[in-house]
């Protein structure tokens, strides 16, 4: 424990912190790790604000990387007070050198730090050191470490591996942790291939986030986040996340909303570029579907065609990670097209073939549900109601307690609206007074945003 007013300068010729000499920080000027360092080593964060005068909750903000050091003045203070060798942080051996270049820098005939015409060339070459070192510094400070961004990117990876399983409660709490850090590193100004890469992440996150909301039966939040995420898409600069975060917003009206929104966001989503990608797959067929549902049926079958074509060009291999578009989503969203269509024989034919791709025990239940819902819609058309209302009731009992949504149970309610009352059964009756059931049980845990019939 240092107890003295004075920190032992040999510590900044031989120390080490997380395994790399400390001069590689002084270098950089990374004043968080030096205050990191230091408070290792027994010096308490309102000893080391007093040392360099500063507040002790500044200290803090900085040792925990909320804050950043750019001021030259500061520099120099952190400097002093911690006994660190100027040349160390690029900092001059002349202690008598102002601190700032001050704002007459670029004034007619000269400025602060910069010699008048004739004056000797040493000096003029501090000016511009001086210069050059604050500029260094202002793009330095703002870097985020190769590996801290790694981190962040790998996290939002194992959140699109679990997301299609988990509930959507369970993903909105691990999603807040790496949004505020993502937040917080996008604050400060970053070099542009930093930025794009923190605009990606920042991207899928938004897009989680609303999809999770979604599923809550939160439609107005949803839809800010949808909007967040495609800023944070455009952002990044990368055509396929642009089209895939359009393609992913382009949901929410179809199943909360007018399939005519739907069809003009992934009509926007396929305008971005025009390079074959899985996301624009997804953008195709969630366009035919939501034609089909408003009855533009010639319209349908060409953007199912196109759909088609799209994904044998670009589509996935089997996979259950979130967002990507491999054969069974294609047949998920084919599903409600042909239902709509009223196509019920190519409707069964895919539904079978999706059901055998998810597999008995799907990673991903909420897909399978909502295609035994689209399968239940062209039970009712094909005039079997009673078998209609069990399926319907079957593909909520079957997932798991959290996972019976809002969008799910308004699936649910449609497969209802859409028996004609004369044709209604107990089996009809069980179904309606199970989804009534189901969305108090859901309002009291949470799982729901939207108030019941």
């Amino acid at each position: 424990m240092v107890v003295g007013l004075q920190v032992d300068p040999d510590w900044w010729s031989s120390g080490v912190w997380n395994g790399r000499p400390i001069g590689e920080f002084l270098r950089r000027r990374d004043v968080t790790a030096i205050f990191r360092f230091l408070h290792a080593r027994g010096v308490s964060y309102g000893r080391i604000a007093g040392l360099v005068d500063i507040s002790a909750n500044r200290a803090a903000e900085i040792a925990k990387g909320v804050r950043q050091v750019t001021a030259y003045e500061v520099l120099e203070r952190i400097a002093v007070g911690l006994s660190i060798p100027r040349p160390a942080m690029g900092l001059g051996r002349d202690e008598d050198t102002p601190a700032t270049c001050g704002p007459d820098l670029m004034a007619a005939g000269g400025g602060a730090g910069l010699p008048p015409a004739g004056a000797g060339a040493g000096v003029e070459v501090s000016g511009l050191a001086r210069l050059r070192l604050g500029l260094d510094e202002a793009l330095a400070s703002a870097s985020v470490a190769p590996r801290q961004l790694e981190l962040v990117e790998e996290s939002v990876g194992e959140h699109m591996r679990v997301y299609p399983s988990a509930s959507p409660q369970v993903m909105l709490s691990l999603l807040v942790a790496d949004c505020r850090e993502v937040q917080a590193l996008s604050l400060r100004r970053q070099p542009a291939a930093v930025q794009s890469r923190l605009s990606g992440v920042a991207a899928l996150l938004a897009t989680m986030c609303a999809d999770a909301l979604m599923r809550l039966g939160d439609v107005a939040e949803a839809r800010r986040w949808y909007g967040t995420a495609i800023h944070a898409a455009d952002d990044s600069g990368r055509a396929p996340l642009r089209v895939l975060v359009r393609a992913q917003a382009a949901m929410l009206p179809y199943y909360f909303g007018n399939p005519g929104q739907t069809v003009a966001l992934a009509e926007a989503a396929l305008a971005v570029t025009s390079t074959a990608s899985s996301a624009g797959a997804l953008a195709a067929a969630g366009r035919a579907r939501a034609l089909a549902r408003l009855g533009a049926t010639e319209q349908a079958r060409s953007a199912i065609d196109q759909a088609r074509r799209m994904f044998d060009q670009a589509g996935d291999g089997d996979t259950d990670v979130a967002f990507r578009f491999p054969a069974k989503r294609l047949l998920f969203y084919l599903s409600g097209a042909y239902t709509w269509l009223g196509d019920t024989s190519e409707a069964y034919r895919v539904q079978d073939e999706a059901f055998r791709l998810y597999g008995v025990a799907p990673t991903v239940p909420i897909d399978v549900a909502l295609i035994a819902l689209d399968r239940s819609l062209c039970l009712v058309r094909d005039q079997r109601a009673t078998e209609a209302a069990a399926t319907a009731r079957d593909a909520v009992a079957d997932l798991p307690e959290t996972q019976r949504t809002e969008i799910i149970l308004t699936r649910a309610t449609d497969v209802v609206s859409a028996i004609p009352e004369g044709n209604w059964r107990s089996e009809v009756a069980a179904l309606t007074d199970y989804v009534r059931a189901c969305r108090e049980r859901a309002r009291s845990l949470g799982t729901t945003a939207v108030p019941g019939p």
